[in-house]
C-alpha cells in the first residue's frame, strides 16, 4: 500500500528513542526498583502513582488503568496521533530519514500535526529574526521598558510580527505549505479576499507544550491603532487548545519536579520576570482560567503523590506534597481570581498557597519597581489558600455585631466542612472561632452540620450544596422537561434557534430553580445576541460556514461557564452534554426551533395571561390601561409570529 513506512524504519525509530525521555515531558518519573521508573498516569485521575516505565524494552503499562505499550503508541494515546504521525514526529526529533512503502512520501502527505509543529517552528524563527529589525524598535522599547533585555528576549524566543498583511502567509506559502495548513495552523485567518496574517505589529511570545515544540502564539499590542484585543493569542487548533497548555512550562518542568514547587502567575511578562528574578517555578495558563486540565498536567509533573500527610504543612513551611502557589493582583479582580483557584485546589494533594500583592502590582510591575528581591519575597510571603477563602469571605461582613457573626458563620463552615484533610479541618474549625469571636463548640457543630449536607450534597470538593441535576429529577413532569430540553438545544445548537424570541423571555418561564439559574446566566451574557457578535468575529476568521459556528458556539459557552457560578456550572455541563432525543443531523436544526419555540410561545402565554389579568383590575380610562393594553398587543402579535413560523 502506497505511504506506509517501511517496517525496518519503524524498528530504527524504537530502537533511537528512549521511552523515558518522551514519557518524561509528560510525566515527572521516579525510580522504582531495578530497571523500572514510575509516576502519575496521564490517561486517568490517580493519588498513587501506577504508571510503570521500563526503559530497557521500551515499554509502559498502568497497573490502574491498563493503558501501555511502546512509545510510539504512547505518543498516539497521548497527543492523539495516528501511527504514521507519532512514527514520523519521532523519527524527526532522532533525525532518520524514513522511506515509504512506493518511495519517499510526498510533502503534502507528511503527517499533519508535524506539518502543523513544521509551520510554527518557521514562524518562530521569522518573529525573533524580526525583532532585531528596524522597524521592531517599538517591540524592543517595550521589553526595555519593563526590564527585559537581549538575554530573557533570547531566554524566552520573544519575536516581532511586521505590522503587514501578508508576510507570514507568502513565507509559508514558500516552503511549501497549502493554503489549507496555513488556515489550519492558525498562524494566518481566512477572509473574503483570501489568507490574511493573523498577527501583524505586535510582540510575540511562542507557547510551547511539554516536549518542548512551538504549538501557538500569544501577541501584545503595540499600536495605538490596531483595533484588535490587547493580547491576542492562537485559536484553537488541532496542535493548541488554551485549556491544555501552559506558558513557560517548558522551561519550568524541571525545576518544578525537583523543588516539588509550582508558581501560577497571570501573564507572559509576568513569568519572564519571576524566571529573571530566580523564581524558575512560574508558569501561567494562556487567555483563561486555570481548570481542571492545568490541574492534570501539573500534578503529572509534581509527581503530586497523596499520602497520610500530604497537604500538612510543615516547620519548614513546605507540605509533603510539595506547593503550588498563586499570585493575583491585590484588587478586587484578583481577589475574585483566588476565589475561582479555590474550587481546583483540594484536586492537589499538595499544599495550595495565595501569594498578592497588596499595592495591586503583578510580578512584572513590582519587579520594576522594586527589584528581583520584590518577587522571592512576594512567593515567600505565600498564605495558605483555605486561610484566604476564609477570611476574604469574612471581610464582607460585619462581625462588630451578633447578626453578622451568624452570618459570617453559616456562610464559611460549609468552606471549612469542605476541607478533606481531617487535620486540617479541625485547626480551621478551630481559627474560625477565633476569627468570629465564638465559642469553638458552636463553631464545630455548625461545620459538622455542613459537612452533612456536603455529603448529600456533593460528592467531593469543598463547594456549597449543588442543585438537584434536572436530568434526575424532571423528567416525570411534562412542563419542567420542555424547559430542560429548550435549554439542551439553545446550548447545543444555539444558531438554529436565532429567530425564535428566546431573548425575550423573563426568568419567570422557568418553573425549575436550576434551570431559572442557567437563563439567568444566558441573560448576562447577552443572551443569542452575544451569540451572533461571537459568530461575526469567527466568520471573519474562518468564512462563513460550519467552522465559525462551531468556534462561535464554543466561544459563547465557555462565556456562559466562565460567568456562571460554581453552584450553577455542573447543570450547565449536563445541559451542553446532554444527548437530544432527535439523532439525525438534518433534523436538528427544525428539533431545536421546534423544542425552543415551544417554550417561548409557552413563557408569552403566562406574560399574556398576566397582562389579562392585570387589566381587570385597572380602570380602563387611565393611562396605566393604556399601556399595558399596548404592551399586551404587542405579546399577542409575537405568539401568532411565532405560530406562524412554525
Amino acid at each position: 500500500m502506497a505511504g506506509l513506512i517501511r517496517k525496518e524504519d519503524i524498528a530504527r525509530v524504537r530502537d533511537a528513542i528512549s521511552i523515558e525521555d518522551i514519557v518524561g515531558d509528560y510525566v515527572t518519573l521516579r525510580p522504582a526498583g531495578v530497571d523500572s521508573m514510575k509516576g502519575l498516569c496521564p490517561f486517568h485521575d490517580e493519588k498513587t502513582p501506577s504508571f510503570h516505565v521500563r526503559p530497557s524494552i521500551n515499554r509502559y503499562h498502568c497497573f490502574g488503568c491498563g493503558e501501555g505499550g511502546d512509545v510510539i503508541n504512547f505518543l498516539q494515546t497521548i497527543d492523539h496521533l495516528s501511527f504514521t504521525e507519532a512514527v514520523e514526529y519521532l523519527a524527526h526529533k532522532a533525525g532518520i530519514t524514513l522511506q515509504y512503502e512506493e518511495g519517499n512520501r510526498r510533502p503534502q502527505e507528511f503527517g499533519r500535526r508535524q506539518r502543523l509543529l513544521d509551520a510554527h517552528a518557521i514562524a518562530e524563527e521569522f518573529y525573533t529574526h524580526s525583532l532585531q529589525s528596524r522597524d521592531a524598535e517599538i517591540a524592543r522599547t517595550f521589553l526595555r521598558q519593563r526590564g527585559f533585555g537581549k538575554e530573557a528576549s533570547e531566554k524566552f524566543s520573544i519575536g516581532y510580527a511586521p505590522n503587514e498583511w501578508r508576510v507570514m502567509a507568502n513565507l509559508l506559502r514558500s516552503r511549501g505549505f497549502t493554503e489549507e495548513e496555513l488556515v489550519r495552523s492558525g498562524l494566518v485567518s481566512q477572509g473574503k479576499q483570501g489568507v490574511y496574517d493573523r498577527f501583524r505589529g505586535r510582540l510575540m511570545w511562542p507557547i510551547r507544550d511539554l516536549t518542548g515544540a512551538t504549538i501557538g502564539f500569544g501577541a501584545r499590542k503595540l499600536y495605538e491603532e490596531d483595533p484588535g484585543p490587547k493580547y491576542l493569542n492562537t485559536p484553537e487548533t488541532p496542535i493548541y487548545r488554551k485549556s491544555t497548555v501552559l506558558y513557560g512550562l517548558d522551561l519550568a518542568k524541571r525545576q518544578i519536579a525537583r523543588k516539588r514547587q509550582v508558581v501560577i502567575v497571570e501573564g507572559y511578562t509576568d513569568v519572564m520576570a519571576a524566571h529573571m528574578a530566580g523564581v524558575d517555578t512560574a508558569v501561567a495558563t494562556c487567555g483563561t482560567a486555570f481548570g481542571a486540565e492545568h490541574v492534570k498536567i501539573m500534578r503529572r509533573v509534581l509527581g503530586d503523590i497523596a499520602d497520610p500527610a500530604a497537604g500538612l504543612q510543615l516547620a519548614s513551611g513546605k507540605s509533603r506534597g510539595g506547593e503550588v502557589i498563586f499570585t493575583f493582583d491585590g484588587d478586587e479582580a484578583g481577589r475574585k481570581a483566588a476565589l475561582k483557584a479555590f474550587a481546583e485546589d483540594q484536586n492537589f494533594a499538595s499544599q495550595t498557597f495565595v501569594a498578592i500583592e497588596q499595592s495591586g502590582m503583578d510580578p512584572c510591575d513590582l519587579r520594576m519597581a522594586r527589584g528581583d528581591e520584590a518577587i522571592r519575597s512576594l512567593i515567600s510571603s505565600r498564605e495558605p489558600l483555605f486561610e484566604f477563602v476564609i477570611r476574604s469571605t469574612l471581610a464582607s461582613v460585619d462581625l462588630d455585631t451578633v447578626e453578622g457573626r451568624v452570618y459570617g458563620l453559616r456562610s464559611t463552615a460549609p468552606i471549612v466542612a469542605g476541607i478533606r484533610d481531617r487535620a486540617l479541618q479541625r485547626e480551621y474549625a478551630r481559627e474560625l472561632a477565633g476569627w468570629l469571636g465564638m465559642n469553638e463548640r458552636e463553631v464545630f457543630a455548625a461545620v459538622s452540620q455542613a459537612a452533612r449536607m456536603n455529603r448529600q450534597n456533593a460528592s467531593n470538593g469543598p463547594v456549597p450544596p449543588q442543585p438537584a441535576q434536572p436530568r434526575r429529577n424532571i423528567l416525570t413532569d411534562p412542563i419542567q422537561r420542555l424547559e430542560q430540553q429548550a435549554l439542551e438545544a439553545l446550548l447545543q445548537h444555539p444558531y438554529d434557534v436565532v429567530t425564535t424570541g428566546f431573548d425575550d423571555l423573563d426568568g419567570e418561564t422557568f418553573t425549575v430553580p436550576a434551570l431559572r439559574a442557567v437563563h439567568d446566566v444566558i441573560r448576562s451574557v447577552g443572551g443569542l445576541t452575544a451569540f451572533l457578535d461571537h459568530l461575526q468575529v469567527a466568520e471573519a476568521e474562518f468564512g462563513a460556514g460550519e467552522q465559525a459556528n462551531q468556534v462561535a458556539t464554543s466561544r459563547w459557552t465557555d462565556s456562559i461557564l466562565d460567568e456562571a457560578a460554581d453552584v450553577v456550572k455542573p447543570v450547565l455541563t449536563e445541559l451542553m452534554v446532554a444527548p437530544l432525543p432527535q439523532d439525525d443531523p438534518e433534523k436538528i436544526p427544525h428539533y431545536a426551533r421546534g423544542i425552543v419555540s415551544s417554550l417561548v410561545r409557552m413563557g408569552l402565554t403566562r406574560q399574556v395571561g398576566h397582562l389579562k389579568a392585570q387589566l381587570g383590575r385597572l380602570d380602563s380610562d387611565s393611562q396605566q390601561y393604556a399601556d399595558t393594553f399596548r404592551e399586551l398587543l404587542v405579546l399577542e402579535e409575537k405568539r401568532r409570529n411565532l405560530s406562524a413560523v412554525d
